[in-house]
């Protein structure tokens, strides 16, 4: 499991071993360049692409099945905005 510098504590590094995952936690106060975070940017572009949809930004919807329906639907949308742009 990666984890950024926040996460440098023994307790979160127990809690992963406990369950036979080996963190790969980037050590705090060392220096950048570990290679630890340098895909960060994929996650957080993908909930920006999520959120230009008021309707996940805003959860409105209690049922968690129909939540799910509008999260695929927005993921179908934002995967073909991607595909009209690339050809």
């Amino acid at each position: 499991m990666f984890a950024d510098r926040g996460y440098d504590f023994d307790t979160y590094r127990r809690l992963i071993r406990a369950r036979d995952i080996t963190p790969k936690i980037a050590q705090r106060g060392a220096p950048h360049g570990s290679g630890l975070g340098k895909t960060r940017w994929v996650v957080e572009r993908t909930f920006a692409w999520l959120h230009q949809f008021k309707r996940l930004r805003i959860r409105y919807k209690i049922r968690s099945d129909l939540h799910l329906g509008l999260l695929q639907l927005a993921c179908s949308i934002t995967c073909l905005r991607r595909l009209k742009t690339s050809f």
